[in-house]
């Protein structure tokens, strides 16, 4: 199963979270710089390519499986799921079809048909012929992670010298950040 994001969250941090945590007493000139190191710490934990396997900041996403695959019920990755958006399919002729969502419900972060069945059984055996759009994401970050976030953007900021922005590869992870963290990583 792949997983796009359609939508991308706001930053979870702001630019006066950070100004209070670092204790630069407004320093605006600083505010790209540490607007881009939120940016990079932010985006090597949340969502489909992040470091926890789960969706932090309120994003859409869109997950693609083929037919074949679905099972009785389908896990939607990077939880938590706030709310089912739209689901599609491609029919036996490969026209795309709009499911009713009358005929889902979410428990958890599994999917499952309220009906007898899946309305694709018998169509496309396309590769991903479905496609599954939901809202994902936290509407009230746990301070844990807001901590951690924040934990890191002082770490980027205190060892800039030694990063470029432009070219992150791995953003720094403490020993504190990663257990502020760990509770909330999803494996798999």
């Amino acid at each position: 199963m792949r997983v796009f994001v359609i939508t991308p969250p706001e930053p979870v941090i702001s630019w006066q979270d950070v100004d209070a945590h670092l204790k630069l007493d407004g320093d605006v000139e600083q505010a790209a710089l540490v607007e881009a190191h939120i940016a990079a710490a932010t985006g090597h934990i949340d969502g489909p390519d992040g470091w926890l396997g789960r969706a932090i900041g309120v994003q859409t996403l869109e997950a693609r499986c083929d037919t074949l695959t679905c099972g009785s019920c389908i896990r939607l990755p990077f939880p938590p799921v706030i709310e089912l958006v739209s689901v599609s399919y491609l029919d036996a002729t490969g026209v795309e079809q709009m499911a009713d969502l009358e005929d889902f419900e979410v428990m958890g972060r599994d999917l499952v048909a309220s009906g007898a069945e899946w309305p694709w059984l018998g169509g496309s055996t396309r590769r991903e012929a479905v496609r599954i759009r939901y809202r994902a994401g936290y509407e009230t970050i746990p301070a844990p992670i807001k901590a951690a976030i924040l934990l890191m953007v002082g770490d980027l900021y205190r060892n800039r010298e030694t990063v470029s922005a432009g070219a992150m590869t791995q953003v720094p992870m403490s020993t504190t950040v990663e257990n502020l963290l760990s509770p909330f990583r999803v494996f798999g």
